[in-house]
């Protein structure tokens, strides 16, 4: 039984990582998925691979221009949507003195404006038996060297999960969390770093994740879905950690 047939998804951030994984996983269960991103480029890359049940939208998630006039891009392709995937972002990180205001802005403007704003655009759109699935991060459960801003705005985003539960449950609109460790993505991509100290940076990661292995973004796909789907309708207000235990484990 297709979890998805006759629904469609909106997941910001689509074009890559967990969120292009979660909407080919949207797809195989039967269901159409709308992606943005920021350029042209990416947004046809990803629209190729994804096939016909999915559509695309240029839309940069830190700008205030692209964000108010998501909703109107969306109804193009769609009247309803049934899952908001609020997972727009990437991360930039410094040691505290040698974060400016740019960076600060930046990345609150991307991960807590872009992610309320957003989800403010499309809740018009969205009926009762919905859901909205927030993507936080195991930055906001422990403590690492350089991400001071990064970390507060995702404990920020993390805070979106219970105001909105609250304000949503009269309308019959679940809203959850997803809260990935260590994943495959793109992350470090805007941080300046060359792919040699990017990958540096990894291996020194690895060894402290409980599993000795970064996560695939379609171990977070899988629990995005099932959080959006009926198997969890009885889950609602909930931070679900995708992190192979190194939240608990350390």
């Amino acid at each position: 039984m297709q979890k998805f047939k006759n629904k469609t998804a909106l997941i910001t951030g689509g074009t890559n990582g967990m969120g292009f994984a979660t909407a080919q996983k949207i797809i195989e269960e039967g269901g159409r998925v709308i992606i943005t991103g920021r350029t042209e480029e990416t947004v046809s890359k990803a629209l190729e691979k994804l096939g016909e049940n999915a559509y695309g939208i240029v839309s940069d998630a830190g700008n205030m221009k692209d964000l108010m006039s998501l909703q109107q891009e969306v109804k193009k392709y769609t009247e309803h949507i049934d899952l908001l995937f609020a997972n727009a972002g990437y991360g930039k990180f410094a040691p505290i003195e040698y974060v400016d205001e740019n960076q600060f802005d930046e990345l609150f403007n991307v991960l807590v404006k872009g992610t309320f704003f957003t989800v403010q655009q499309i809740l018009p759109l969205m009926n009762r038996g919905s859901s909205v699935i927030f993507n936080t991060s195991i930055a906001t459960e422990i403590s690492m060297p350089n991400f001071s801003v990064y970390s507060a705005a995702k404990a920020a985003t993390q805070s979106f999960i219970k105001t909105f539960t609250v304000e949503l449950t009269e309308r019959g609109i679940r809203v959850n969390g997803i809260s990935p460790g260590h994943i495959k993505t793109n992350i470090f991509n805007n941080t300046g770093l060359t792919i040699e100290q990017i990958e540096s940076a990894i291996q020194d990661i690895i060894p402290t994740i409980p599993f000795k292995r970064q996560g695939e973004p379609e171990e977070i796909a899988n629990v995005v879905v099932f959080l959006a789907s009926e198997e969890a309708s009885y889950i609602h207000g909930a931070e679900i950690k995708v992190d192979a235990g190194i939240s608990v484990i350390r």
